[in-house]
This record gives C-alpha cells, sequence and structure tokens, in this order.
C-alpha cells in the first residue's frame, strides 16, 4: 500500500499578525507512521528566494533537513513531533522580529 497524505493544510496568516503562509504537508504509511513530511512558512516580503520559503522542514531527498533563508542544512531527526515544534520555534520567533 502506498503512502497516503493525511495533512494538506496552508494557513494565511494576516498582514497585522506576521503575513505570508504556513504549509503542513504529511504523509503516513499504513501503520500510521510518518513517512513524509513538509513543513513551511512562506513570505515573499522577508525572503524571494526558495520559493519564498523562510523557514522549513521537509524529509525529501533522503533525509532530513530544515532550509531557513535559502540556507538547507541536515538536522537530527528524533522524531516528527520534535521537527514540529522546532518549526514552530523557528516562525513564530520570524513573526516577532521587529
Amino acid at each position: 500500500m502506498a503512502d497516503r497524505k493525511i495533512v494538506d493544510d496552508t494557513h494565511h496568516i494576516t498582514h497585522k499578525r506576521g503575513n505570508g503562509q504556513l504549509r503542513r504537508e504529511i504523509w503516513v504509511d499504513a501503520q500510521g507512521q510518518v513517512t513524509r513530511y513538509n513543513l513551511a512558512y512562506v513570505n515573499y516580503a522577508l525572503h524571494a528566494g526558495d520559493n519564498g520559503r523562510v523557514v522549513g522542514y521537509d524529509n525529501q531527498h533522503g533525509y532530513h533537513h530544515r532550509h531557513y533563508f535559502g540556507v538547507v542544512a541536515a538536522v537530527e531527526f528524533t522524531g516528527f513531533e520534535d521537527i514540529e515544534d522546532q518549526f514552530q520555534a523557528d516562525w513564530t520567533a520570524l513573526r516577532s522580529t521587529p
């Protein structure tokens, strides 16, 4: 059985609250384990490169990594919940940056 996408959300953030959008895509296998993910904060006003992705986490290309203003770096994967927490902390910190 092929993996199935269980989350495919785009949340638009108002200009007053920081602008941009949050994108979440999550796939699971038959046992419900996360096999693929793409979490991204997109805001062209902050970063025009990387399709507007200011910060994001995904496991495309065979490894877990973080995008941050166009720079891609491998991250240690201890579990999907930790990746979600890291993403939440990153984009929240950017939102509050003057």
